[in-house]
């Protein structure tokens, strides 16, 4: 695997923990690219520019082959994987992550059930994401743990991991910059200690009960969160595109309308909906409506600067274009706007 460092601190550690590695005999290599000395942090590489630009870093000292790697951001708390192979490039984002674990602790718990039978008491698995999170992931969590234990909560990990800790036993969130983590609640450690009496041994009950030591729960780790993803593929027999096609992102725009004072528009308590002022959210639900069938947008004011946010997906490139436009002309128009409106054609994607 080849680890995008992003010049940053991650690089000593991801040599280091290469180095334990191969004394270990693993078979997995970790190829540490971009540390502090090959260029300035984060500048055109790291998570962030390839999440956001859907685009491979810039490599410093070398080109590496680059069909199963991972970015991580400067400080590593965010990380995020990728695959290129000549032009066709593949991202796998904090939605991905997510998607990924979920699917693996949802058939391990379902394994452990089936070994311990009806005295193992049940676990609610669960996933917090934010309105940012691609539709196309909400909907196949949706169908893999149940509509109720698929929340969407506030933007920021504070939210996110507030949400996860209070609302799951296993509670897994991902932000799709790449920072998140799984969180144990007190009843999956009394779980697996009533599964460890009656099936010692069981392979699923191992593989959780390994899962919190691998695990850094208290704070987003990107390598934390490499090793697991690497572990799953490896136990699941996946290669990174294999993982990748579990699901087709939706297209979708970001944009920020700048307005005299972003004080005036108000959320509910998730941010997918415009409270004040009243009539923005009715016009923005015509604009979602004339989109067509699962097309979505919100809005939310920013913390630090007057502008407001916009967020906007369809089913086709054209559709999210129109709908971004949309709904950043709503906001201008209704909300003081300043300046003129971002729009979108297709040919800009």
């Amino acid at each position: 695997m080849v680890v995008d460092c992003a010049c940053g601190v991650g690089y000593a550690h991801v040599v280091r923990l290469n180095n334990t590695l191969q004394r270990m005999g693993a078979k997995r290599v970790l190829k540490a690219c971009n540390g502090p000395e090959d260029g300035p942090l984060n500048v055109g590489c790291g998570s962030e520019h390839v999440q956001k630009g859907i685009s491979p870093p810039k490599w410093y000292s070398d080109t590496p082959e680059a069909f199963y790697a991972a970015s991580l951001d400067g400080d590593s708390d965010r990380i995020v994987f990728f695959s290129q192979v000549k032009d066709e490039f593949a991202l796998l984002d904090g939605d991905k992550i997510a998607v990924l674990i979920c699917d693996f602790l949802q058939q391990e718990v379902a394994s452990l059930k089936k070994a311990v039978g009806d005295s193992l008491p049940p676990l609610r698995l669960g996933v917090v994401q934010t309105a940012y999170a691609n539709g196309a992931s909400t909907k196949y969590l949706k169908s893999v743990l149940g509509e109720e234990n698929v929340l969407i909560a506030k933007t920021g990990v504070k939210h996110v991991h507030a949400a996860a800790h209070d609302a799951f036993d296993i509670g897994v969130y991902f932000e799709a910059n790449g920072h998140g983590t799984v969180l144990f609640g007190d009843k999956f450690y009394s779980c697996l200690a009533h599964a460890d009496t009656v099936a010692r041994g069981n392979i699923a009950l191992q593989r959780l009960q390994l899962l919190p030591a691998l695990i850094n729960q208290a704070v987003g780790d990107a390598l934390c969160d490499l090793l697991l993803v690497d572990a799953i593929l490896q136990l699941q027999q996946r290669d990174i595109l294999q993982w990748n096609g579990l699901y087709q992102d939706l297209p979708s725009r970001q944009c920020k309308v700048q307005v005299e004072d972003r004080t005036m528009i108000k959320t509910n308590a998730n941010e997918t909906r415009c409270t004040s002022p009243p009539e923005l959210q009715d016009e923005l639900d015509k604009a979602m409506e004339a989109a067509g069938p699962g097309a979505r947008c919100f809005v939310r004011p920013s913390g630090t600067e007057n502008v407001v946010r916009v967020y906007a997906e369809a089913a086709t490139s054209a559709e999210t274009d129109a709908l971004a436009t949309k709904a950043a002309s709503l906001v201008h128009s209704i909300c003081a706007g300043i300046g003129t409106p971002p729009s979108f054609t297709s040919s800009n994607l």
